[in-house]
């Protein structure tokens, strides 16, 4: 049974810090329980939030205690402040990993700590237990010139701070009474071989604040986002930033591994990989939002992985479902059997094994990245259409093939109807391609083979008697995939078997506003105990009710999904039956549907 929730954060209970390689969650205790370096794929080095008594923490707090806690970004920015009210005063601890500008070759990774005395005086406490490798290993702890020298299983850090600071068998602490206006700085740095840690000086710490708001301020500025939901899509283009690794453009799914989908269940993934599937959301939604460097940085790893060819060896054709950061194959699925998981959620697991599966849509989310960025970027070289090409002609012998489907099912293959729409889109849009430039292909053939999907999907996937398309031929569940219809304009939404298809998806996979992306108990997805809502076709359902002209709906759907957001804005990959997040967090998916559901329907207000 899973420990009692009052002895663990929630995992919405969590803001998110992060320079751009890899990223820290910090809890609204002042804890920073999860924290993997140098890179968001690395070991852990903080994991209390996978096992509180072995996983490794770094905490500041009241001495005493706090009677309230709050949190919230400083405007504008990825920089958080936790706030303690305690019966003496109110202190504030500032959370940031410095940012200095684009592309920095001299960029240090830091996690910086500063405790701010707002009014009072308060007694606080610091506590750093790192745990590498995923808590298997401790660090040796050496007292030098400027600090503390933290070394174990390859990792070597260095914590620097303005106040004492006490080791006791590996453990670092500081206790210190701050007065009104007092600071109190501790920075941990990772080091290289040869790298001491440095003296933390408060001036240089407040120029590095100055410098990181500076540069997320002026990231952002460059949004072209001016509509009715300004602060939520700017929190999600902010999120999805944070994601990104900088150094390959790469943007993974999320920066966690293992928080559960069911507290106490076994459905607990690794999401710090890029999924193909994520890869038109995300184009779409940065050159949306105007981020065209991302947006290009993006474009140029998905063409290298179009360049390799992974997959022709083990029958999964020209790509993988995920990658890691560097396009390489992720290790093999393993469980860590040393951890409890969250709220003793097991397996902790390590790698995905999806990476094994065949899942076709992956080959229209990819086409239709490129096709966006052809049409709004600036434009594909000609090698990288050779090689679109080549997988719009691997897509057309192999459209038919049985698959496990965009939501990654252990239950065996089906022919999923959403697999079937994303090799249509995947064909139509390199049809559109070859058009619009005059790009050499076999246009003949391309139309030949989209319009038999087409047919395919008309006759096969749809249930007379539901009135609805279901979620694989001939079967009779429904599959909230299906919402994707008219956005990927496979259908008009008004297609009266679109409509019906919403209502039959609103009568039986949500809940009010909340979408389950598939039922369970009709089809067995091969796991056991259940799931939230997805709030990834949640927010497809705002869109699907604003293109089918219903826009009170979609706004009140959309306002209410506002509402599940935790207290920075962020999200996880679902909703819970109370209302809690569930999943991985944050949820780049999840924020990349946010800001497509947001734009549509300020379009469609405005129109």
């Amino acid at each position: 049974m899973p420990e009692p929730a009052q002895d663990w954060p929630a995992i919405e209970d969590h803001g998110l810090i992060g320079d751009l390689r890899t990223a820290a969650l910090v809890g609204t205790d002042g804890t920073i329980d999860w924290f993997c370096a140098p890179r968001f794929d690395s070991p852990s080095i903080f994991g209390s939030i996978l096992d509180r008594e072995n996983g490794g923490s770094w905490q500041i707090s009241p001495h005493d205690g706090a009677t309230r806690t709050q949190q919230f970004y400083f405007p504008d920015s990825a920089m958080l402040a936790t706030r303690f009210l305690t019966g003496h005063g109110v202190i504030e601890v500032h959370d940031f990993m410095p940012v200095l500008g684009a592309g920095d070759a001299d960029h240090r990774q830091r996690l910086v700590r500063r405790v701010v005395a707002v009014r009072g005086t308060t007694r606080i406490r610091m506590r750093l237990d790192a745990r590498p490798d995923y808590g298997r290993a401790s660090c040796a702890a050496e007292a030098v010139e400027h600090g503390v020298l933290l070394e174990g299983d390859g990792v070597r850090m260095g914590l620097s701070a303005s106040t004492e600071l006490t080791i006791d068998e590996g453990l670092v602490t500081a206790d210190v009474e701050l007065a009104t206006g007092d600071v109190a700085l501790f920075v941990l740095e990772v080091l290289g071989d040869d790298e001491d840690p440095c003296r933390a000086e408060i001036d240089d710490t407040s120029a590095l604040f100055d410098a990181t708001a500076a540069y997320w301020r002026g990231w952002l500025s460059q949004s072209t986002y001016t509509g009715r939901w300004r602060e939520m899509v700017n929190r999600s283009a902010i999120t999805l930033k944070l994601l990104t690794h900088e150094p390959t453009g790469a943007v993974i799914a999320a920066p966690t591994t293992s928080l559960p989908e069911v507290i106490g269940g076994d459905r607990n993934w690794d999401y710090r990989y890029v999924w193909m599937r994520d890869a038109g959301f995300t184009l779409y939604a940065l050159l949306r939002l105007g981020f065209t460097e991302e947006a290009s940085a993006f474009v140029r790893w998905l063409s290298e992985r179009l360049g390799e060819e992974t997959g022709q060896d083990h029958d999964l054709g020209p790509l993988r479902v995920l990658y890691d950061i560097d396009g390489n194959v992720p290790q093999e699925e393993i469980e860590l059997k040393h951890l409890s998981g969250h709220r003793d959620s097991q397996p902790v697991r390590v790698g995905n094994a999806a990476v094994e599966q065949l899942q076709l849509d992956i080959y229209g989310e990819l086409i239709d990245s490129i096709y966006l960025f052809n049409k709004y970027g600036a434009g594909i070289s000609s090698d990288a259409w050779a090689d679109v090409a080549r997988v719009a002609d691997w897509v057309c012998d192999n459209w038919d093939r049985e698959d496990a489907g965009m939501w990654e099912t252990r239950s065996g293959l089906h022919r999923h109807t959403t697999s079937r729409l994303m090799c249509w889109v995947a064909i139509e849009r390199t049809i559109r391609m070859a058009r619009q430039r005059g790009l050499p292909g076999d246009i003949v053939g391309w139309s030949a083979v989209r319009d038999e999907i087409y047919q395919r999907i008309m006759e096969h996937s749809w249930d007379d008697e539901a009135k609805a398309f279901t979620q694989v031929e001939g079967g009779t569940a429904l599959d909230a995939g299906v919402l994707l219809m008219p956005m990927v304009k496979f259908l008009s939404p008004a297609d009266p078997r679109f409509l019906s298809t919403l209502e039959a998806v609103e009568d039986r996979l949500v809940v009010d506003s909340l979408v389950f992306r598939y039922d369970p108990e009709r089809s067995p997805d091969g796991l056991d105990g259940e799931e939230g809502t997805f709030s990834l076709c949640s927010f497809w359902y705002v869109e699907a009710l604003t293109r089918a002209g219903r826009l009170e709906e979609a706004q009140l759907a959309l306002d209410k999904m506002f509402t599940y957001a935790n207290h920075v804005g962020l999200y996880a990959e679902e909703v819970g039956a109370t209302g809690d997040q569930l999943g991985n967090f944050p949820q780049a998916f999840t924020h990349l549907a946010l800001i497509s559901a947001a734009i549509n329907l300020d379009r469609a207000l405005d129109a």
